[in-house]
């Protein structure tokens, strides 16, 4: 009888400040007096630190039971950390391979496996790996092909978004800066009270040099300021701001911007 498809998401480990926790392998075997300990590789180099504390562990017997528990505890969450970051790496090889011309058939052998068809699903259970990766924020991808392609369909859905609000994005900023001029040529016509003409002074300072996202943002949080102290104004006199056709064209193309 088939076995299941795996139906929940396994556990995982995900990041971690390896390092850190190398170099806490480290202390321990300086505590214990490891004559060993110099040749420990760096706290970086995860893999060999590994290999040396596994190798050195009985340097630890000096140490209290519970000493020598936690040590092989780190190990044993080092290793399940090296093993899923290198499912995540073996799939970005597989992805690199493939991009090379490499057939399945010629991957069948690096991954361990006897067949074409084996090599691409084992690919597929690795890119399961790559996607949970790539979106930590989300539950991790269960490694079942259905699984992978559901991912794989939501991020296709998440970048397309992501690509329509950064262009909604680039033609709102394309259209703030004529706006911003516009209302700033006719604030004389605004009759602003001190709270508008405080914004309104904001917009004539960074506007000029207004080319670097960040000045963007101010120059749009100066804009959407400046109306709404506008619209409370019209609203605390009852009659319009703008005293000419000119300003009351320039204040409606900016409330136009703003509600689009």
């Amino acid at each position: 009888m088939a076995a299941k498809p795996l139906v929940k998401p396994q556990m995982r480990i995900g990041r971690i400040d390896a390092v850190a926790a190398v170099a806490e392998l480290r202390r321990l075997h300086e505590s214990a007096g490891d004559p060993a300990v110099e040749r420990m590789p760096a706290d970086d180099e995860i893999y060999g630190a590994l290999l040396h504390a596994e190798k050195n562990a009985p340097a630890l017997r000096t140490l209290s039971q519970e000493v020598q528990r936690a040590a092989a505890l780190h190990r044993v969450r080092l290793w399940e950390y090296v093993r899923e970051r290198a499912d995540v790496h073996q799939a970005r090889a597989v992805a690199a391979a493939r991009a090379a011309g490499a057939e399945w058939l010629h991957l069948a052998p690096a991954l361990a496996v006897r067949a074409a068809s084996a090599a691409y699903n084992k690919a597929r259970r690795l890119h399961a790996a790559l996607l949970t990766d790539e979106t930590p924020q989300t539950p991790p991808v269960r490694r079942t092909p259905e699984a992978v392609r559901e991912a794989e369909r939501h991020r296709a859905q998440r970048r397309a978004a992501e690509q329509r609000e950064q262009e909604e994005a680039r033609q709102r900023n394309h259209l703030l800066m004529p706006v911003a001029h516009r209302l700033l040529e006719h604030r004389e016509s605004l009759a602003p009270d001190e709270d508008a003409e405080y914004w309104l002074d904001e917009m004539a300072e960074v506007l000029p040099s207004c080319v670097t996202p960040t000045q963007m943002v101010s120059l749009e949080r100066y804009l959407n300021a400046a109306l709404r102290a506008l619209a409370r104004l019209e609203q605390n006199s009852a009659r319009p701001v703008a005293t000419t056709e000119d300003a009351r064209a320039a204040l409606a193309a900016a409330r136009h911007w703003q509600t689009h």
